[in-house]
């Protein structure tokens, strides 16, 4: 994570946590020329066009206050969506025995990407059950290994 990302991490929290959301991403990119401050929210039930409004209005008046990006970007509030980014501890266990996708830094058993269902979680290693060819089969995919983790819907 970006110093930029874990300072507005830290100013919007409180202003989330009193409105009920849960904070599950901030990313802030450049995109052509222009850059993007997203911020993806959620709560109980999912989030609506309203709540994304409510939060965006009220992390812009905190941004406006104490904002740590020097540059112009558009602020974006959104939900996380069905491929929900998989970041915390909380998330992983929250994911047992649904289906994810896994891109790594380096490869396991030959792959630097895997889809499937999360079987176990520990400090050490997630354990997936992927398909190779007709088989069900389980991998053993060390946490320091892992680069992005999120929801995956499957057909």
């Amino acid at each position: 994570m970006s110093k930029i990302t874990e300072q507005v991490e830290t100013l919007i929290h409180p202003v989330l946590n009193e409105l009920n959301y849960e904070l599950v991403d901030v990313e802030f990119v450049k995109e052509g020329r222009d850059h993007y401050l997203r911020i993806a929210i959620d709560k109980e039930g999912g989030v609506d066009l309203n709540d994304c409004t409510l939060a965006s209005e009220r992390i812009s008046e905190v941004m406006d206050e104490h904002d740590p990006i020097p540059q112009a970007y558009y602020l974006d509030v959104s939900s996380p969506g069905a491929e929900r980014p998989i970041k915390k501890e909380q998330d992983y266990y929250n994911a047992v025995n649904q289906p994810i996708f896994v891109s790594l830094y380096a490869p396991v058993e030959g792959e630097k990407e895997w889809l499937g269902r999360l079987i176990d979680v520990s400090d050490e290693a997630i354990v997936l059950e992927v398909q190779v060819k007709s088989k069900l089969k389980h991998i053993t995919i060390p946490r320091d290994k892992v680069a992005k983790a999120r929801h995956a819907v499957m057909l």
